[in-house]
């Protein structure tokens, strides 16, 4: 206890232990999407996710006795409307495309991010990332040409999740110094909770009935969204934001054997390459982006 308790002191351990709880919670809430199926509308699900989290928030935020209403409410709102956006898109492709496709697609948001991040938060694209944003995209294109289950329209819908989800990640960093994490998840829920069950009220959206086993496994994908949410927030507000957003990247291990074990979905080797293509670009990106200067102050 006392050497988990010295990692959870240091800033870049905390950072590495939270991020690796976030990775695990996410693939397991991906596996548990999937097995939902698409029986039940993605707008449903991202309503019952909410709900969930709502509920988990309150409790967090009445318990360390805060403001639930946080402090940079402009971005808090932006975080929240980014995020709904880029979770519901990202569940419509989880639902019809294979668990690792559609999470590769979604794993272009740090692209995105360092281009936002231009104007949002100040940092600079050099000109060697755009050769790592172009291997991404070309890894995009081998899995688009011989992955025979990527429909056009999905494959955009994924490349869009991940533009919201950029968006997303930036408002998290202009939150970083003003509010407490839990308050930052919390305004996911807090948005699109009354936005999706509007969808379901007018008949936008043709919401069905779950059965008993489904209630369990929207729950299960409520609890781990929130632990996965919470712990990547603590990650990137405890440590440097590149460092720790290359450790997702070993949830890709993870779906892989999901796919293959549970849904009996395999890929071809030259998919498996183009999905790697994506990755590797986006991690060297994120390795040999330049970084801000700190300033160093000497008594």
């Amino acid at each position: 206890m006392s050497s988990l308790n010295h990692l959870l002191e240091n800033p870049k351990s905390r950072g590495i232990i939270f991020m690796l709880i976030s990775v695990v919670g996410f693939a397991l809430m991906n596996v548990v999407v999937k097995l939902l199926g698409d029986n039940i509308p993605a707008p449903e699900l991202v309503f019952f996710r909410s709900v969930v989290s709502l509920i988990l928030s309150l409790w967090f935020i009445r318990r360390k006795k805060i403001s639930p209403f946080g402090n940079n409410k402009l971005w808090l709102i932006l975080r929240g409307v980014f995020g709904v956006i880029a979770l519901t898109t990202f569940f419509y492709t989880l639902q019809k495309l294979p668990l690792s496709t559609a999470v590769v697609l979604q794993y272009l948001s740090p692209i995105f991010t360092a281009l936002f991040a231009v104007w949002f938060l100040g940092e600079k694209v050099k000109g060697y990332q755009w050769l790592f944003f172009l291997m991404s995209f070309a890894g995009i294109a081998i899995i688009r040409g011989f992955e025979e289950t990527l429909n056009t329209t999905y494959l955009l819908m994924g490349i869009g999740s991940s533009i919201f989800a950029g968006l997303a990640y930036n408002a998290i960093g202009k939150l970083a110094k003003s509010d407490d994490p839990v308050v930052i998840v919390f305004y996911f829920p807090l948005i699109a909770t009354p936005v999706m069950a509007f969808l379901g009220i007018t008949g936008i959206v043709d919401w069905v009935m779950p059965r008993s086993d489904q209630w369990i496994l929207l729950l299960l994908m409520g609890i781990l969204t929130q632990i996965a949410q919470v712990s990547m927030t603590k990650a990137f507000q405890s440590s440097a934001l590149s460092g720790l957003a290359a450790m997702k990247y070993l949830g890709i291990v993870f779906l892989l054997s999901f796919d293959y074990f549970i849904f009996g979905v395999t890929h071809s080797w030259i998919a498996l390459m183009g999905m790697g293509l994506v990755i590797l670009g986006v991690v060297l990106n994120l390795f040999f982006k330049p970084r801000k200067k700190k300033e160093t102050a000497k008594a």
